[in-house]
């Protein structure tokens, strides 16, 4: 009869405390870019989304409601007029803060699905 030894099987420990160091050094080593110049709070998604060279119309809903077109603060009975001067073709990037009502969020798809706007793009944090 053959006698076990301390060889005859892999010992893992290691490779997990290898594992778990590169973890926490990739961890702490991530860096987030801020978006854009209005300060938003964004959700977070896991999609991504491809890059377009065309200019892109970028509107942000703030937490208190406020519009913004670009940098450019519109109210909201001008938005839909302002979204019409925007070529259907063109991207439309869409940001909200998180802490902002749907009612806002719905109000701005309303108007473009209305208007038949389909190259349209939530932004989230990655």
């Amino acid at each position: 009869m053959r006698r076990s030894s301390k060889y005859d099987s892999i010992n893992v420990v290691p490779f997990i405390d290898i594992m778990l160091v590169l973890l926490v050094i990739v961890l702490t080593t991530a860096s987030f870019i801020p978006m854009g110049k209005i300060k938003l709070d964004l959700p977070t998604g896991s999609s991504k989304i491809k890059e377009e060279p065309k200019k892109a119309l970028k509107i942000s809903i703030k937490a208190n409601g406020d519009v913004y077109f670009d940098k450019e603060k519109i109210e909201h009975n001008n938005v839909e007029v302002m979204i019409l001067k925007h070529d259907k073709k063109s991207p439309i990037e869409l940001y909200a803060d998180k802490n902002s009502k749907f009612d806002n969020f719905v109000f701005i798809l309303d108007i473009l699905k209305k208007n038949e706007y389909e190259n349209l793009g939530i932004i989230t944090k990655k």
